[in-house]
């Protein structure tokens, strides 16, 4: 496997040759597999750096270059934006949002551009992190508790390849020729990958990276069997169950064997049933769902598997509150006010307390709560988010506010998926069920979907994914999977610029990432093999209710 090292310092030197480049890319190293095996305490401590490291600000660059050198955490926000559910309030700047390239495509999204490069590099710097722990142990002759850890890191790999999967193998769609690498899927990068494979390791197919990925969560799975999760920064194993089904879903939409698509479609159901059993949780409550202090900041029942800040890995800037809680007066949620899609927040029926999460143009119909006073609601814009809220309701400190858990896993997930899974196995009127059960349990006494057939059923389920995991980036892969069109100029839209106003049929070009020039100039047969560049492969606004 190519060292991350390795691939920095190529391209570094490319660049002193060329001189074309339009932005910065670093250097930089990590720690050896052979310091990390040097003893069991070692072997912990890489493992506690995992869950450090997708939280951690300025994770590629080290230092204040890109606002979005998130890790992980900047991901979400990223997938959040592709699906256009998120702009910035009325009267905001949109220049402060750093992700609205994610949301459009005005500026530059090519191989050269942050936006390509820091989600690659982000991912394979996380999965060296894993490969640091997996390739210290030998699995023959570990005793379980080495075994357990390095379960935990073979699901956190999981998790990465699953991530780079999804955002980088190519969907096919009306506005970039994606015919030639459809079923591509991104290199492996292994313990015992050598820098001389690493410039020659191509993308793999779809159906082997499948394998490879489903390999490792087997191996967690076989390793966390009888452990007990005492901390939620770790991969559990109701967490495995909930990683596969995941893959599961995204197989059966993406692979090219027609065979395997309803098996991967009962395992999907089978899995998500797992791990809601295996979790064996009550989703989240509206009382804490709505709560001021602690809302989506603080882990609760419902929560399989969580991010977290400290005081080591987060600047006033560079970290999630500051982006997402336009409560925080830090950062830069304060001037871009994070707001959801009108149209996503007029099908949520007023009898669903998740309504409540985003300021109602009429505020009398919801007693909104805020530490920061009502004067300030009543000043805030229609739609901002009150979702992610500063920890124990400290605006103002962002050393304390801003100390949050994030949700990277939460229970409610796989009772979507179970519910689409069963009804591509059977029928559509068994998710129609399901789905219900589910929302007049949990969300909305009143609800009742009205879908007349899977397609319905498909859109009508994704959209509640939407609003349930809004800001959570769970349900881009499901969008991705099937396509449902993204329609963000309609009479009435709050996209704050022409630029946001595209409507997209199918997917959205930018759905398709592509791989940095960084990259395949130290790994050249990946140039060739590369996804097509989307910039301005869509120019707003679109025509008002009809796709580009």
């Amino acid at each position: 496997m190519k060292s991350f090292k390795y691939m920095l310092m190529a391209a570094a030197a490319s660049l002193t040759v060329t001189g074309c480049i339009d932005e910065t890319f670093p250097e930089g190293g990590t720690a050896t597999q052979e310091q990390v095996g040097a003893s069991a305490s070692a072997l912990e401590s890489s493992l506690r750096g995992i869950p450090t490291q997708m939280s951690q600000g300025y994770f590629v660059y080290g230092d204040q270059v890109h606002e979005t050198d998130m890790s992980y955490a900047g991901l979400i926000i990223a997938q959040t934006e592709m699906l256009g559910d998120m702009y910035t309030g009325k009267g905001a700047n949109t220049g402060y949002d750093w992700y609205s390239n994610y949301n459009n495509f005005s500026r530059s999204y090519n191989d050269n551009s942050y936006f390509s490069y820091l989600p690659w590099f982000s991912l394979y710097k996380l999965v060296k992190g894993c490969n640091d722990v997996i390739g210290a142990v030998d699995m023959e002759t570990a005793a379980d508790n080495v075994k357990e850890v390095a379960g935990k890191a073979y699901a956190y790999r999981a998790l990465d390849y699953f991530t780079l999967m999804y955002l980088f193998e190519p969907k096919e769609n009306k506005y970039t020729d994606c015919s030639s690498v459809l079923g591509l899927t991104v290199p492996f990068v292994l313990p015992t990958t050598s820098i001389e494979q690493g410039m020659n390791n191509p993308r793999v197919p779809h159906d082997e990276m499948v394998a490879f990925i489903l390999s490792d969560l087997d191996t967690a799975e076989e390793c966390l069997a009888n452990s007990v999760q005492n901390d939620l920064l770790y991969p559990s194993l109701a967490c495995v169950y909930g990683l596969k089904a995941r893959v599961y879903m995204w197989h059966a939409g993406m692979t090219k064997d027609s065979e395997k698509v309803e098996e991967s479609y009962k395992n999907a159901a089978k899995y998500a049933r797992l791990a809601i059993t295996t979790h064996g949780q009550a989703p989240t409550t509206e009382a804490q769902w709505l709560d001021m202090n602690t809302g989506f900041n603080t882990a609760v029942q419902s929560w399989m598997w969580k991010m977290s800040y400290s005081a080591e890995n987060m600047g006033n800037l560079c970290n999630w509150t500051g982006w997402m809680s336009g409560e925080a007066d830090w950062g830069y949620s304060s001037l871009t006010m994070p707001s959801i899609d009108r149209s996503l927040y007029d099908h949520i029926s007023y009898t669903d307390f998740r309504k409540y999460t985003f300021l109602d143009p009429d505020r009398s119909v919801y007693n909104y709560k805020s530490p920061r006073g009502q004067e300030w609601l009543d000043e805030k814009p229609e739609y901002m988010s009150l979702k992610f809220r500063c920890v124990n309701g400290d605006y103002e400190t962002y050393s304390i506010g801003g100390l949050c858990d994030i949700p990277l896993m939460r229970v409610e997930e796989f009772y979507f998926i179970e519910a689409e899974a069963l009804a591509h196995t059977e029928g559509y009127e068994k998710g129609v069920e399901k789905l219900n059960a589910f929302m007049t349990q949990y969300r909305d006494p009143n609800y009742m979907c009205k879908a007349t057939d899977l397609r319905e059923f498909q859109l009508e389920n994704l959209m509640q994914m939407r609003i349930e995991f809004w800001g959570e980036g769970v349900a881009f892969p499901m969008a991705k999977r099937i396509a449902p069109g993204i329609m963000q100029n309609y009479e009435g839209t709050n996209a704050p610029a022409d630029a946001y106003k595209i409507n997209c049929e199918g997917i959205k070009p930018n759905w398709n990432l592509v791989i940095p020039r960084f990259e395949y100039e130290s790994n050249p047969i990946l140039e060739k093999t590369n996804n097509p560049d989307p910039t301005k492969a869509v120019v707003g606004p679109s025509p008002v209710g009809q796709y580009s």
